[in-house]
């Protein structure tokens, strides 16, 4: 089953919008409360003062997504590096995908760039089991100095979710830079899916392109985790 991950900032008040708890019903979500901490606070000082305070505020968020009828469960870390927390609780649960969550109400279309290190198959498939079978849209976005490879790549990837009954459509940026017209794409938008850059989540979730994509687009984020599903040589 599809699971995407929600990393939340529990105690400074990060929460869900009805949009994106709406858009997840259709995959299981793992809702990260964490809360970082100063270098010489001990985790286990921090969850003595903070941890039934933090459990209520992840308990209602997952009877939020549980309401709208998705399955849901969550956990709590107490951490001095959020970004390793994140990477690790990602990998124990098998998360497709993390979000960073944004401001928005009914999610009637989504953009899908596929720009990026992350396979067109495996971003489509996760779209795909997202979005299928509601009346969602989805606009699948190229940036590219290829045009006619550009275009073979949006129409095959079109087709894989056309045969899943999702509404489609297409949007290609040739000889552009890719980010700036991945936002200019995505104002349209009420949610965006991309794909994870190597070498890890880290450069897009925390830096300067995930703070770019949220203030600007305002609308929720997924990515997409670059995972390599070839299990390594050896014993």
């Amino acid at each position: 089953m599809t699971r995407v991950l929600v990393p939340l900032a529990i105690l400074e008040g990060q929460s869900v919008s009805p949009g994106l708890t709406r858009l997840l019903e259709s995959v299981d979500v793992t809702v990260l409360g964490y809360h970082e901490l100063p270098e010489q606070t001990p985790p286990d000082q921090a969850r003595l003062q903070y941890e039934e305070r933090a459990t209520d505020a992840l308990e209602d968020l997952v009877a939020q997504f549980r309401a709208a009828g998705g399955r849901a469960d969550h956990r709590l870390v107490f951490t001095h590096d959020r970004e390793q927390t994140i990477d690790r609780v990602a990998a124990e649960t098998a998360a497709n995908a993390y979000t960073i969550p944004g401001a928005s109400g009914q999610i009637e279309r989504v953009l899908v760039t596929l720009t990026g290190d992350v396979a067109v198959d495996r971003i489509c498939s996760f779209v795909g089991d997202l979005i299928s079978p509601r009346e969602i849209g989805v606009t699948l976005f190229l940036a590219t100095d290829d045009e006619v490879g550009g275009r073979a790549l949006l129409e095959a990837a079109a087709e894989t979710l056309s045969a899943r009954e999702i509404d489609v459509e297409t949007e290609l940026a040739v000889d552009t830079p890719p980010f700036e017209a991945l936002l200019e794409a995505g104002v349209d938008h009420d949610a965006i899916v991309v794909g994870e850059r190597a070498p890890s989540l880290r450069s897009l979730l925390f830096g300067e392109e995930a703070e770019r994509i949220a203030v600007e687009s305002v609308a929720p984020v997924l990515v997409v985790r670059n995972v390599d599903e070839t299990p390594p040589d050896g014993p």
